[in-house]
């Protein structure tokens, strides 16, 4: 059974039908792409993931990373595939011009990453990581630091990391004890220890750049008091020679559930005194520079999820048309009637559509986040970038965490599919969820997320930023009901929005009065239930742009087009009731959770 890690066509319905990237591209400037070359891009990214890359990742997950002295040492099958990587550039696919990278469409290089990050995540992270490092000192970094770190990060020649996370602070970001002391010169000497840090070292480059979390001595504790070095591994000369090793050392790597090819280091700075850091930006400014690279990681964190999530679904699908297994019920009566493929039982069906449904939403959801966050940054009318920046910024918790949450889900369901076969090695399905699980984690965990979500995000602007959301999805809804085949779902799909309204405004106005705990106690369920009905509404546009090309269309494209269609309709009219009940739970806001005494959670 051939794997084909994303489905190639339903790419091209979300780029070019539902998004109109033609007219995207138009309008953002990007001159040097047009559709034919964005189609090639995407089909070079899928021949090499799944001809190149795929063959290692079972083979990487069973070998993983060594630790020896302070060593890390990779696969060694990633040594000659990252250098394909890196010589077809497709690291910095989306990196700006000015920075040396290529400067894609966002929804090229969510495609050709959606490929590399199914066909092997670890691999692919070790060759990219180091553009979100660079992205950081291009926009806060000297002029000298820029010249110094940037073209060496975006080429994979150096690779770079985030240390955050220490033993006794990690989503309490403001615990940290990591210090500096600043030197006579302007440097920076630190101490301290990080742990959970990817790709912390490796064999793989000849350097890495570390951006490091620390409290400079005497600043205040807490958040405010932060700021962010550049600690490099090995100090960088002025004619950019590599000099002398740094102070900073991997102590050891973590023996993990998944992702076992990728090196969880742990950290130590300044052991022997000797760890030199460069401040990057201002003072105290260490948060909100990381935030930025945070911001990136959880959206690739999302689209790490659905990549798993979509390569998952596409072995169940077509394990189901090959598996021969019991007559098919309509038979059920007539013992000497033929075995059927599993597709044709009604539960799997059932399964495989709620599975497509989620994956299909999934990706216009993260190419739609995508494409607003690039608005957010090139359109010149300064209202439309306002309004992108808010959406962009509203949805960056739900990218993160919803995708991480039903795209494990979809791991899970496609290893029921496959039964017993699912639970073994043979197919890659149980690697997918066990790798999976981490993007619930990491990068901010699912309750960080809901709480970003409810006490940040849906308060800006007064609200007129979720006023906005709601405007995009009344312009789906509207359209939809125009069309026959779509009214319908059109107005189920805006019932659930309006109740997502009602909702949200009450969980606002119980942490306004002072509930505070009760709020919060149900941020999590919200921001699925939120999740849920943005699923609906991509899969409703997706439904209202395939449903009038479906008369005339050629065989597969009929097909194709009924499949959207259907999709939607199924969503809508199964899973989206569901939501709807979990729209009353919350605003119910039982307090149980809250109420039951420490030791009546039992196990003392």
């Amino acid at each position: 059974m051939a794997q084909q890690l994303a489905d190639r066509r339903d790419i091209d319905f979300v780029i070019w039908e539902q998004l109109d990237g033609e007219k995207f591209i138009k309008e953002g400037g990007y001159a040097e792409f047009n559709r034919k070359t964005c189609d090639l891009i995407i089909n070079e990214a899928r021949s090499l993931a799944i001809k190149e890359i795929l063959p290692s990742l079972a083979e990487s997950d069973e070998t993983g990373v060594k630790f020896d002295s302070g060593t890390v040492t990779v696969p060694e099958s990633f040594v000659p595939l990252r250098k394909l990587i890196l010589e077809g550039e497709w690291q910095n696919l989306m990196v700006s011009p000015e920075m040396g990278g290529q400067g894609a469409p966002p929804f090229v290089s969510a495609a050709a990453t959606e490929y590399f990050m199914a066909a092997n995540w670890p691999l692919f992270t070790y060759a990219s990581l180091g553009c979100s490092t660079a992205g950081m000192i291009q926009n806060h970094g000297t002029e000298e630091q820029k010249k110094k770190y940037i073209p060496n990060l975006v080429s994979g020649k150096w690779g770079g990391t985030m240390l955050l996370t220490e033993p006794q602070a990690g989503t309490d970001v403001g615990a940290i004890e990591t210090s500096a002391v600043k030197n006579p010169d302007g440097t920076y000497s630190l101490t301290g220890n990080k742990i959970f840090i990817t790709n912390g070292e490796q064999n793989l480059t000849e350097n890495i750049i570390h951006p490091v979390l620390a409290r400079i001595e005497g600043h205040e504790p807490g958040t405010k008091g932060i700021s962010i070095f550049i600690v490099p591994k090995f100090m960088v000369n002025d004619d950019g020679s590599l000099g002398e090793r740094n102070d900073i050392v991997c102590t050891g790597t973590e023996e993990k559930m998944g992702i076992h090819a990728s090196a969880t280091c742990s950290m130590s700075l300044g052991s022997k005194g000797k760890c030199v850091g460069f401040l990057l930006g201002e003072e105290k400014q260490g948060m909100k520079i990381m935030f930025e690279m945070m911001n990136e990681a959880r959206m690739a964190t999302g689209l790490q999820a659905f990549a798993y999530a979509s390569a998952a679904y596409l072995i169940a699908v077509n394990y189901a048309r090959e598996r021969i297994q019991s007559r098919d019920i309509m038979d059920y009566k007539d013992p000497a009637a033929p075995g059927v493929p599993i597709i044709k039982h009604p539960d799997v069906r059932r399964n495989l559509l709620w599975m497509k449904s989620i994956v299909d939403g999934m990706r216009s959801f993260f190419y739609y986040t995508g494409v607003a966050g690039t608005k957010a940054e090139i359109v010149e009318d300064e209202t439309e970038r306002r309004r992108n920046s808010g959406l962009f910024e509203l949805l960056t918790p739900l990218i993160k965490e919803y995708l991480s949450f039903r795209g494990h889900e979809v791991c899970v369901q496609a290893m029921q599919v496959l039964g017993g076969s699912g639970y073994i090695k043979e197919y890659l399905v149980e690697q997918y969820t066990r790798d999976c699980k981490i993007t619930t984690i990491y990068e901010g965990c699912s309750g960080v997320q809901a709480m970003d979500l409810l006490g940040r995000k849906l308060p800006m602007g007064g609200g007129k930023v979720f006023g906005s959301f709601m405007d995009e999805i009344k312009k789906t809804v509207e359209a939809a009901k125009k069309i026959d085949a779509t009214s319908a779902m059109a107005q189920q799909m805006e019932k659930a929005a309006n109740r997502m309204a009602e909702v949200a405004m009450h969980l606002g106005v119980t942490a306004m009065e002072g509930k505070l705990r009760e709020a919060f106690a149900h941020s999590l369920p919200f921001l699925h239930a939120m999740g849920d009905v943005i699923m609906a509404w991509m899969l409703l546009w997706r439904a209202a742009v395939a449903a009038p090309k479906i008369e005339g269309a050629k065989k597969s494209d009929a097909a194709f087009y009924q499949g959207q269609v259907k999709t939607a309709d199924f969503f809508i009219h199964t899973a989206l009731y569901e939501t709807m009940g979990a729209f009353d739970a919350i605003q119910a806001t039982c307090t149980a959770a809250l109420d039951i005494p420490d030791e009546g959670f039992g196990g003392l």
